[in-house]
């Protein structure tokens, strides 16, 4: 079920979008095809191989769920551009309100309009800024969810069992030298402050890497949709890896803490 889910992520903008040619169609099912089979592969498997915190859910739920849905509202908008509805008429409202609402200055929005090149049209314009303005609320309130669950409901619960790091950061290798506690700690506040750093930075990369190889449009639809979608969710997940690894770091440290006193209160009761 997850394979499938996955699978109908990546093909949403292929088999809603009009005018999708049958070339591009064929080249998108496949590259949803073998991400569900990695993905079928990964979370059948005994041994641990990319994907991280697999038996810590709902983390890995809410990153899917959050890019899905921002997937699907994204490729409803660009829908409605040529086929226009009712539904596309209201999504596209409420997007262009956000996008105008988060479009102030220094804003990541802003920044987005502003790396595009100067020609853009209108129009294009005005969608973009919808869609960058929807993407970045929907990772903003994912982010939030899972800091309510970590602080008011204790994510990771022990009802999934003990947290094995192993399985769950198979990335983490403790043994590569130094405490593997302030390593830790380490990488959690570096992927903190790129989940911070990222939507500011990536403009401003986007606008210079135009100025070498050519600009960059976002004309086209799937273009918008998957580039607005890893502009947000990109710096989203990174924000989410590193709360959770301070979250391990904190569980390892109190565990530590717990078993140093053990013993002193062993050694205490032998004297």
């Amino acid at each position: 079920m997850r394979g499938l889910l996955v699978a109908l992520m990546i093909a949403t903008p292929a088999l809603v979008l009009p005018w999708v040619s049958a070339d591009s169609t064929q080249v998108i099912l496949l590259t949803a095809l073998l991400a569900a089979a990695l993905v079928f592969v990964e979370y059948n498997s005994n041994f641990p191989s990319i994907v991280e915190f697999r038996n810590a859910p709902p983390l890995n739920r809410l990153r899917f769920c959050g890019t899905f849905v921002t997937v699907f509202l994204l490729t409803v908008i660009c829908a409605g551009r040529t086929e226009p509805t009712l539904m596309t008429g209201a999504m596209t409202s409420v997007a262009r309100l956000v996008g105008h609402m988060l479009d102030f200055p220094f804003s990541p929005v802003r920044l987005v309009i502003l790396s595009m090149p100067a020609e853009t049209p209108e129009d294009t314009l005005r969608i973009v800024r919808a869609a960058a303005g929807l993407s970045y609320l929907l990772s903003l309130v994912t982010a939030a969810v899972f800091v309510v669950m970590v602080r008011l409901f204790g994510w990771p619960s022990s009802r999934n069992g003990a947290f094995n790091v192993w399985i769950n950061l198979p990335l983490f290798d403790p043994t590569a030298g130094g405490d593997a506690l302030t390593r830790l700690q380490r990488d959690a506040r570096i992927n903190i402050v790129l989940g911070f750093l990222l939507p500011f930075v990536l403009p401003a990369i986007a606008k210079l890497a135009g100025n070498i190889t050519g600009p960059i449009t976002l004309q086209d639809s799937q273009t918008l949709i998957w580039t607005m979608t890893l502009w947000a969710f990109l710096p989203a997940s990174l924000l989410m890896r590193g709360i959770a690894m301070g979250k391990v770091a904190e569980m390892i440290e109190e565990k530590r803490r717990r078993s140093y006193a053990r013993e002193a209160e062993n050694d205490y009761q032998v004297a």
